[in-house]
């Protein structure tokens, strides 16, 4: 059990270094609880379930702005120059002057571009942000996943206590029954002061026993309440969970739907290595002012306009082409070997958990014959110690024997439901 007692020093490690109480809920404390509504409410409020809504709202504002490439683009330009040398006509025309043109240039311009078709880009642009914004809400999703494992420690840990707690009780109870004896056969002046001062040494131990574990219970509480973000009772009811179907080992991982959205982003990635060779076609028209305008043989400053259908073919990604398909189906290559391999470990989690919960069933089954038998043994010890025919000693060790017996059967009955809900954890709930 040495996972529940690693939480349970957590737990108190944490209320140690505080001085003041660590909770400070205004609701009103939970006073009954089930494993489940645990799981519900540690993710509803773990600080990690925050980012869910910032990834949804990531990829929709980067969607929205990959959506304005099909709007008109527009774009102003300026530009005024100096050239060595200028076209001039030195060929004699017959009642004309052609001026030479002016080496100083000045041009200012707008353009509009309609994109008509680009290739695929802006469409696998789009639908890689989508699968990226999957992969990165499924990866929340596998990290909140690893929440339950916190939590059925928190839990089982309490409900351990809570056991041992009863049983300290019981055992209290056995203690107090033989001190009550002793006492009236010490007024009779049959046994010793000693006698009875043995059994009281024992209640005051036990009861010290008492105050540790609702100490330790009342810690794990405070580090559940914690996760949960809500106090709970002191005298909290939690529900032993029941655990079935443990016959079945599909795997329903959130590991797997990652994978799975990994996949599909590489896909999709092959997809825009593809589209980037595509030609682009857009209609286009400009507007502007300068020296010279169209008419290259007016040198005064004029006004100027064109439109078109322009195509655009760039051949450079034809050098890369074939290796990034090999580095995106690299990558695929190694999505799949990941999954295969979580596959297999988790299989052979499965399996390892699976024989746990067979030991664990078949020392429990031997648990409980041993509890009878030690039930029957104090019984009888309490007529011998009426009658005399054991000191208080005997008496003692008998209900130490059963304490023993009955503590392992529950330790034991606590590391069965832990392993069985282990097995669902492993496993991955329906």
């Amino acid at each position: 059990m040495h996972k529940l007692t690693k939480w349970l020093i957590i737990g108190l490690w944490g209320i140690a270094f505080s001085s003041e109480p660590v909770l400070s809920f205004s609701q009103a404390p939970i006073s009954s609880l089930n494993l489940e509504q645990a799981y519900q409410l540690a993710r509803a409020n773990y600080p990690l379930i925050k980012q869910k809504d910032l990834i949804s709202r990531s990829a929709f504002l980067t969607i929205e702005n990959i959506n304005t490439a099909y709007l008109p683009q527009f774009s102003v330009n300026g530009q005024a120059s100096y050239q060595s040398d200028v076209t001039s006509i030195k060929i004699p025309i017959a009642g004309a002057t052609i001026a030479p043109m002016s080496k100083d240039q000045y041009k200012f311009w707008g353009e509009l571009n309609q994109l008509i078709y680009d290739g695929g880009i802006i469409k696998n642009q789009k639908e890689l942000q989508e699968r990226s914004s999957m992969v990165d809400d499924q990866k929340l999703e596998v990290e909140l996943y690893k929440l339950k494992d916190r939590i059925n420690q928190l839990y089982l840990g309490v409900l351990l206590l809570d056991g041992q707690l009863v049983q300290a009780n019981l055992s209290k109870g056995n203690i107090q029954i033989g001190l009550n004896t002793v006492n009236a056969q010490l007024a009779n002046g049959t046994v010793f002061k000693s006698a009875v001062l043995v059994l009281e040494a024992q209640l005051l131990q036990n009861d010290q026993r008492i105050v540790e574990l609702k100490s330790n219970k009342k810690a794990l509480l405070q580090v559940l309440a914690l996760f949960l973000h809500q106090p709970i009772s002191e005298s909290v009811k939690l529900e032993k969970p029941i655990v079935s179907k443990l016959s079945d080992t599909t795997i329903v991982r959130p590991e797997l739907k990652l994978y799975a959205y990994q996949d599909s982003f590489w896909h999709v990635q092959n997809q825009m290595v593809s589209a980037k060779s595509n030609p682009k076609l857009s209609l286009f028209a400009q507007g502007g002012y300068g020296r010279p305008g169209l008419n290259m043989l007016n040198n005064d400053f004029a006004l100027f306009g064109m439109g078109g259908v322009r195509l655009n073919w760039s051949l450079s990604n034809l050098y890369t082409h074939k290796r990034e398909h090999e580095v995106v189906t690299l990558n695929q290559k190694i999505n799949e070997v990941q999954k295969d391999v979580f596959v297999f470990n988790t299989t052979t989690q499965i399996s390892q958990q699976m024989e746990e919960i067979k030991k664990l069933q078949e020392v429990s089954n031997i648990d409980e014959k041993i509890v009878e038998v030690r039930t029957n043994i104090t019984a009888a010890s309490k007529a011998q110690l009426q009658n005399g025919v054991i000191n208080s000693n005997d008496y003692l060790r008998e209900i130490n024997a059963e304490d023993q017996t009955r503590n392992n059967y529950i330790l034991h009955q606590i590391q069965l439901l832990q392993a069985k809900i282990n097995y669902q954890t492993i496993k991955g709930n329906q």
